[in-house]
């Protein structure tokens, strides 16, 4: 997994009103929950690009004062607004104890059930999963190339190299599911063909009978 850094400074005073003060001064509140106690900084919110703008996982590599911190983002806040960041947490990891850490998965290959009609559902973005720092990727790749129609894949079904999987094994990741189109059987399509043609046919005269307001052969207006 690539690591991102970040430079930052501690922060000596806390609260709303020096938050405030420092999401003016273009810097972002942060917080890292430490082992042994919490360690609240501001950073530049531009130095946040590469990390939140971004599908794949990331450590970061904290420098606080000469200091430096191995972590993993937590949890982030936006303005509900402009989305600019409001909050970051960061939980500082060490590299002979496991993390825990959601990692986005990728799909690659040509599922043969998309190719036949059918459209890929994704119902997990991101997996949570516990391993060392060091082990952990960026992405989780999963290969949908022999799925059918109607097959998916299921938590259980995946497994990673030296990192463990904590969702439920039965969770399902993704399916190639039936598009509306592809549901329909042949008798569906013929019977709704039917159906829409027969509105017109009930206003249509009958074969060798007059229309309205034509008169009949003895001269009476039908």
């Amino acid at each position: 997994m690539k690591t991102i850094e970040i430079n930052g400074s501690f922060r000596t005073e806390l609260g709303k009103k020096s938050s405030k003060q420092v999401r003016k001064a273009g810097n972002v509140p942060c917080v890292i929950y430490g082992k042994e106690q919490n360690i609240h900084f501001e950073a530049p919110e531009k130095s946040f690009k590469n990390l939140v703008y971004t599908a794949d996982a990331h450590l970061v590599k904290l420098t606080i004062a000469d200091k430096e911190y191995k972590a993993v983002l937590k949890d982030m806040q936006f303005h509900p607004v402009n989305d600019k960041i409001l909050h970051a947490d960061f939980i500082q990891i060490f590299d002979d104890k496991p993390v825990v850490i959601s990692i986005p998965i990728k799909v690659s290959g040509d599922s043969v059930g998309v190719i036949a009609g059918g459209k890929l559902s994704i119902k997990k973005r991101t997996l949570k999963v516990k391993g060392l720092a060091n082990d952990l990727p960026e992405f989780l790749p999963i290969d949908i190339t022999d799925l059918k129609i109607h097959q998916g894949i299921k938590v259980g079904d995946l497994s990673f190299d030296k990192i463990e999987l904590l969702d439920p094994k039965k969770l399902l990741v993704l399916t190639i599911a039936t598009s509306r189109v592809a549901q329909k059987s042949e008798e569906e399509i013929a019977a709704e063909t039917a159906a829409a043609a027969a509105p017109a046919a009930a206003g249509a005269p009958a074969a060798g009978a007059p229309a309205a307001g034509e008169k009949s052969a003895e001269g009476k207006t039908k």
